[in-house]
């Protein structure tokens, strides 16, 4: 996994190629998701945290009902890295991935 810092000058261009995701802080990176029902978004969290798990980068998650948060950043780097937009285009096909279902 690339943990390669993203310059400064780059952030803004770098997430404006995901699909919702907004810069936050200058360091992280944030998404809501929304689904139907409760147990649905619960079910995306817990293929989020495998994921996370498996790769030991894991995100701030917050669950409010039917909405979910991811929040993004690379604590060893010092910020955003191209692992941080990996897992944001990873975590959009899981969401994809259940909505379809």
């Amino acid at each position: 996994m690339d943990e390669t810092r993203i310059p400064e000058e780059a952030k803004l261009d770098r997430v404006a190629e995901l699909d919702g995701w907004k810069l936050t802080d200058e360091k992280f990176i944030t998404k809501r998701y929304r689904f139907q029902d409760f147990l649905t978004g619960v079910r995306f969290v817990n293929l989020i945290a495998e994921y996370a798990e498996e790769i030991q980068h894991h995100p701030f998650i917050s669950i409010d009902y039917k909405m979910v948060t991811l929040k993004l950043t690379s604590w060893n780097a010092g910020g955003l890295t191209e692992l941080d937009l990996e897992c944001a285009r990873k975590y959009d096909s899981i969401y994809r991935s259940i909505e379809q279902k």
